[in-house]
């Protein structure tokens, strides 16, 4: 009782989530007077965070800190506009397929939307679409980046659920595609009521220039998704491989990539990577005191009484994660409700962990960009200098796709392929 207290008190002050359950952890510890537990809760911390799987983490940060500064962004763009053409609304659907792009590089929603505003935004806007509109579709471009391959967060679940992380990449790669698709349907939709512009059209030479200047970029997504399909890399190795490509073409592709930077590009990847992977050390201690107070197998019993069938459970997760990911961030709402659930869903109603992952991680999403947190909602909104309210209510046609696609995942599970 009094750990739950602490952790309802903690996380109604706003600490941060990592502390929040290091210090429940460690107040359940102490209350239960087991000199075992407090002798191994040191143990439990450094094993949460000695998986080789993390390793992951700081190495894609790296990759999307050396691809901001190499120019990529802007080739990846080109290349999108050179597939799209001239066809009405095209700068928008140039939106969603550079965000596609982005996506299999950088694997973070809220640094993905950081960048792709101050890119995108500007150039909707010279073409004479509304602001809002151009800074909402951006969003809902950057809720791709959790699921289409490589995710922070698959990568995180991988290590809480102790699956292959290679094969929940390859288990995002439809759920991605479907979301991309239902997005550039909303576009048509909205463009059926819309007179978007028309892009001006592209010579012959400016686009062959175009797709051979992002062809060469994509060498990065390639060498990430290849390596693991093909079985030569595990994705902490594609990883590596990924970082040593960006900075080959950065430095002699692009050029725009400069030695002086490295030591600061570095920095800013292990600071970010080091908050993730302590979220990891203290959600490993609160599993351990979780299971050891068998909240799993009460949850599993409560919730068995309510339903056994396994959609209906999913359904219900769904309701719960929706809530949950409207106070807290996608990877620490991850951290804490894994290994809850996990448990239940894989022992009582034999749910495949790829399946629950993707469905979690999809769910997550949306919580990105709802208030009253929706931290990637408020990074957008202070990126380009619009209202948050605003950027919500014109994404919410992208959101109720992406609504849609967890449900349809949840009821058919075989979407979910690995």
């Amino acid at each position: 009782m009094m750990t739950a207290i602490v952790f309802a008190v903690l996380l109604f002050l706003g600490a941060p989530i990592g502390i929040v359950l290091a210090i429940a952890a460690a107040v359940f510890v102490i209350d239960s007077g087991n000199t075992a537990l407090i002798g191994s809760f040191a143990l439990q911390l450094q094993s949460g965070i000695g998986k080789y799987g993390l390793l992951a983490i700081p190495l894609f940060m790296v990759v999307g800190e050396m691809m901001n500064g190499s120019g990529i962004t802007s080739r990846l763009i080109g290349m999108a506009r050179a597939v799209v053409g001239t066809m009405k609304g095209g700068l928008v659907y140039v939106n969603i397929l550079a965000n596609m792009m982005m996506a299999s590089i950088l694997g973070s929603a809220t640094a993905q939307i950081s960048v792709m505003s101050k890119v995108m935004v500007p150039e909707m806007e010279r073409a004479g679409y509304q602001k809002t509109f151009a800074v909402a579709t951006t969003t809902a471009g950057g809720l791709l980046s959790p699921i289409i391959p490589p995710s922070m967060m698959f990568v995180v679940y991988g290590v809480l659920a102790q699956i292959s992380i290679g094969d929940l990449f390859i288990a995002g790669i439809v759920p991605g595609l479907m979301m991309a698709a239902g997005f550039m349907g909303v576009i048509f939709v909205i463009g059926l009521f819309n007179p978007f512009p028309v892009a001006p059209p592209l010579t012959r030479g400016e686009r062959i220039g175009l797709l051979r200047d992002g062809i060469l970029t994509l060498v990065i997504p390639a060498s990430i998704i290849g390596s693991i399909l093909l079985g030569f890399a595990t994705p902490t190795e594609s990883a590596a491989i990924a970082a040593v490509m960006a900075y080959l073409i950065g430095k002699f592709v692009t050029r725009e990539l400069s030695d002086r930077d490295i030591p600061k590009m570095l920095l800013t990847a292990g600071s970010n990577a080091a908050l993730v992977l302590f979220m990891v050390a203290t959600a490993n201690v609160f599993s351990w005191v979780l299971i050891y107070g068998q909240v799993p197998q009460n949850l599993a019993e409560w919730v068995v009484l309510v339903s056994d069938n396994p959609i209906l459970f999913l359904l219900l997760v769904n309701l719960i994660m929706l809530a949950v990911g409207m106070i807290i961030d996608g990877i620490p709402a991850l951290i804490m409700v894994v290994p809850i659930i996990l448990p239940v869903a894989t022992a009582v109603y034999g749910i495949d962990p790829y399946h629950l992952g993707v469905v979690l991680c999809l769910n997550l999403t949306l919580g990105l960009v709802t208030p009253p947190v929706g931290v990637a909602l408020y990074v957008a909104a202070t990126v380009s200098n619009v209202k948050a309210g605003a950027i919500f209510k014109a994404a919410m046609p992208f959101l109720g796709v992406t609504a849609m696609v967890v449900i349809l995942l949840s009821v058919f599970p075989g979407l979910v392929i690995r």
